[in-house]
């Protein structure tokens, strides 16, 4: 038998019925399943950075905000908490744009409808979200108008500084009413919020009366009741034919149902769940306009990944101390001293709390609490930490008359109370 016989034997690869045979088909599917595994992988990855891009994309930077910030650096109060943030979140009642124009005609401007600070404690510990009143009587700066020209100086409405001048001047306005140094801003409208609402299937809230409010076009019964997107926004919205008709009660109940939405979201397996989550991010990067450093998929991310742990009972809603204007009763101003106080409190990071109803005066004996117990004094010393020690304040109104006489001291400095709620409070209770 010939050398070659004997290399290429039955067996060897020379028959196309052996195991050689079955070697190279092997490779072959090896070969087809790899590359289908790599396609599939590509098409995967094409997918999602077309997500991405497409969510990326949806969001609209306030360049010009940014640029107009800049431009009064100088002035800015200057943050005193590391890792502290503080986020002004406006309500633009804009009828431009796709679905706002029902709400009535467009006159050119916009104003806030509803401007809330968001306070994030250093470390994530807690949330708080203040609202100021858009009748509130405030000092304006002269502040750049969407013609190019400057405005004056005004004592004005609060919600007067996002007609002149927009979310730039509503900022550089609350930062000269507070001394709080504004880290980032988000505007959304009507059609924004709506979609938001209706991206997480509604939202519940608990009705204590029937509502027939012909201007808002609502119509909702008693109880519990789940509100699409239309519904929320004239819930939010109503104020004359809902309860005593003031802003105070409006603000209130827009408390409430931001809280009822941070529960929806967290509760429902929303950020967990692609499937419900891509409805929602849509929604919400669709319908926002932010300064440059959030306008993107990433800049939120940062912002809110650290919110997912806070206790619902330490997300806390109010609204800073006011009472009717002297000159106006139609018209809000401060009370203070308080209105100072809780600017401080933000200011310093340092805690507030939220009662429903909190008494016109404080107690006259209060648990003593030892000062290494609570943490707020200086080991050694006894001296607190916190030099804000004044008693609770605030009214059933939201109006407070002044402030009730301070805590006794025991060396511990407690945290003041205001008039509000926590996102952990049901509503029908």
């Amino acid at each position: 038998m010939s050398d070659t016989a004997r290399t290429l034997g039955p067996g060897a690869g020379a028959s196309a019925t052996g195991r050689g045979l079955a070697r190279r088909r092997r490779r072959r599917w090896l070969r087809a399943g790899g590359l289908g595994v790599a396609l599939a992988m590509l098409a995967a990855a094409g997918a999602g950075w077309a997500v991405y891009a497409k969510l990326d994309g949806n969001i609209t930077a306030d360049d010009a905000a940014a640029a107009e910030l800049a431009r009064y650096e100088k002035e800015r109060p200057t943050a005193l908490v590391k890792d502290a943030q503080n986020i002004l979140l406006i309500g633009s009642d804009s009828r431009s744009g796709d679905g706002n124009s029902r709400y009535g005609r467009d006159s050119g401007t916009e104003r806030s409808d509803t401007t809330i600070l968001l306070h994030l404690a250093a470390g994530r510990r807690t949330v708080t979200a203040m609202s100021l009143p858009r009748d509130l009587m405030v000092d304006v700066p002269s502040c750049l108008r969407p013609d190019g020209t400057r405005s004056e100086p005004a004592f004005t409405m609060f919600n007067s500084a996002f007609a002149t001048g927009g979310s730039a001047c509503t900022i550089r306005t609350v930062e000269q009413l507070t001394d709080i140094r504004i880290d980032h801003h988000v505007v959304v409208d009507f059609q924004g919020f709506k979609e938001m609402v209706d991206a997480v299937d509604g939202v519940r809230v608990c009705l204590a009366e029937p509502i027939d409010d012909k201007a808002a076009k609502l119509r909702l019964p008693a109880g519990r009741v789940t509100l699409d997107g239309e519904q929320a926004l004239g819930y939010v919205r109503a104020r004359k034919t809902l309860g005593d008709g003031s802003d105070t009660e409006r603000m209130d109940r827009q408390q409430q149902f931001l809280g009822a939405l941070v529960n929806k979201v967290r509760g429902n397996d929303v950020l967990l769940n692609p499937v419900k989550l891509y409805p929602v991010l849509d929604a919400a990067t669709s319908s926002l306009t932010t300064d440059p450093a959030l306008a993107s998929l990433r800049g939120l991310y940062d912002l809110v990944r650290g919110l997912r742990d806070v206790p619902a009972e330490n997300v806390r809603f109010l609204t800073v101390p006011r009472e009717s204007y002297a000159y106006d009763t139609n018209r809000d101003q401060l009370v203070e001293p308080e209105a100072q106080k809780l600017f401080e409190r933000l200011r310093a990071d340092l805690p507030v709390r939220v009662a429903k109803e909190v008494p016109a005066e404080a107690p006259e004996e209060l648990p003593q609490e030892s000062p290494a117990k609570s943490g707020n004094s200086t080991a050694g010393s006894g001296t607190p930490q916190d030099p804000y020690n004044y008693g609770e304040y605030g009214y059933r109104d939201g109006k407070s008359e002044g402030n009730g006489p301070g805590y006794p001291s025991n060396g511990v400095s407690p945290a003041p109370t205001f008039r509000g709620n926590s996102a952990a409070e049901d509503a029908c209770r």
